[in-house]
């Protein structure tokens, strides 16, 4: 799973969603705070590769994209919008190939701009980076090719800044690539590149101001840094883990936070929390939990309530955990429990 497969809906309730075989799943709380649903099959037939990106606008909308696999034995790439938890999400819907036809070139990124309009990206044959855009009325933009070179498989981050402003990171061999729109329904263009050892699948894309987003990343050293286009990068704390970084943003206290999370070496989730861009104020890790299966995803968001809930699953088991936090003081997490 590409983003945030941990969701709160506009209705409050949590969903999750994840890959099973040959199809993503969902599952959802049946009222906030409430038990959960079986999981179901999102998108109906076809089914999809099991690798799937996922993005939520401003409206709560989830947007999420796959690869599937054509009769010719191509691929393309297909969309679905799911409006509400507990409803069915519309049916996959085919929007084409980056290089008109062709196998699976990579994993996808999508992120929603302020208008709901998902962005889906996804490295192209030449190995850039290509985007396609929902339109206004409906239907979607030609493909757009947004240049780049020698652009890893799984290292794409998208993320929407505070500005509905839509903005891509790119993981290549000897750097990190960044876009951004300047405008509304415009492609984003390139910025700038960080010059920095990146371990692939370790990027994850946050807004933290009005004009700022941060990407977290594992470096080759095994540090997790932390940076925003203009400044330098800052190793904030050894990574807990191989494993992608999950990120939060969220009130702590009184205060503006932002929330770490990783699946541990010792196979715990680890959580690191510090105001958010100020790194210099220092982070460190505390594990919680049960040990996890070796796939366990581990996902962060906030409920109904506004409190932060945290969640792992094991896409081979199906087992999903839940916690969140106590009413007290501090990160007090509530004991974790199967759902």
């Amino acid at each position: 799973m590409n983003g945030d497969w941990l969701l709160r809906g506009r209705d409050g309730r949590l969903s999750v969603y994840f890959p099973s075989g040959d199809a993503t799943l969902c599952r959802a709380e049946q009222w906030p705070g409430g038990p959960w649903d079986a999981a179901r099959r999102v998108g109906g037939e076809p089914r999809p590769h099991p690798d799937c990106a996922v993005g939520q606008g401003a409206d709560a909308y989830a947007h999420l994209v796959s690869w599937r696999p054509t009769a010719d034995g191509t691929s393309t790439l297909v969309h679905t919008t799911h409006f509400r938890p507990r409803l069915a999400a519309l049916d996959w819907h085919p929007i084409g190939h980056p290089n008109r036809t062709g196998g699976r070139t990579g994993t996808p990124a999508v992120a929603v701009d302020a208008g709901g309009r998902a962005h889906v990206f996804v490295r192209n044959g030449g190995s850039g980076v290509s985007m396609r855009a929902q339109q206004t009325t409906g239907g979607w933009e030609p493909w757009r090719d947004l240049k780049g070179h020698r652009v890893h498989e799984d290292g794409l981050a998208a993320v929407t800044g505070e500005s509905g402003l839509v903005e891509l990171y790119a993981a290549v061999p000897d750097g990190v690539q960044h876009w951004r729109q300047e405008k509304p329904g415009g492609a984003p263009a390139r910025t700038e590149k960080l010059p920095t050892p990146v371990r692939p699948g370790t990027l994850c894309a946050l807004a933290t101001s009005p004009g700022s987003t941060t990407l977290f990343y594992v470096d080759d050293s095994g540090d997790l840094c932390a940076w925003r286009p203009g400044g330098k990068p800052v190793a904030l704390l050894p990574a807990a883990g191989p494993g992608q970084v999950a990120a939060l943003r969220c009130v702590l206290d009184g205060h503006d936070c932002t929330l770490l999370a990783q699946c541990s070496a010792a196979g715990h989730v680890a959580f690191a929390a510090y105001p958010t861009e100020d790194e210099t104020a220092g982070a460190w890790w505390t594990e919680s939990g049960p040990v996890l299966a070796a796939d366990a995803l581990v996902g962060v968001t906030t409920d109904a309530d506004g409190r932060v809930a945290a969640a792992t699953l094991s896409p081979s088991t199906g087992r999903l955990l839940l916690t969140r936090r106590k009413d007290e003081p501090g990160l007090a997490l509530e004991a974790w429990r199967e759902v």
